[in-house]
């Protein structure tokens, strides 16, 4: 069983920035890929970057080139860093990690952190 807990948001200006923190704990049998997906109220969740075991990187549109996702792995810690926000960030940030355990792939969820972006 893997454990994940957000942080780092918060309140922040439009233009501003914030860096959110994914900590895991528990045994991760065989990491296959974080991602960071944000919900809005009365909206679907949707996924906004992932990176993968071998360090590729995706990133949603809307946040192509203001956003960054990394990982260390010395920390268990994922990070999404977040440049140049806009009103329409704001949202619950989940933090997501795809483990493989016995040849199946079990998904984790952290309990989320919300950011808030102001005009």
């Amino acid at each position: 069983q893997v454990q994940l807990v957000e942080s780092g948001g918060g309140l922040v200006q439009a233009g501003g920035s914030l860096r959110v923190s994914c900590v895991a704990s528990g045994s991760i049998f065989r990491f296959i890929s974080m991602g960071w997906y944000r919900q809005a109220p009365g909206k679907q969740r949707e996924l906004v970057a992932a990176i993968t075991s071998g360090g590729g990187t995706n990133y949603a549109d809307s946040v192509k080139g203001r956003f960054t996702i990394s990982r260390d792995n010395a920390k268990n810690t994922g990070y999404l860093q977040m440049n140049s926000l806009k009103p329409e960030d704001t949202a619950v940030y989940y933090c997501n990690l795809r483990d493989l355990v016995f040849g199946t792939y079990r998904d984790y969820w952290g309990q989320g952190t919300q950011v808030t972006v102001s005009s």
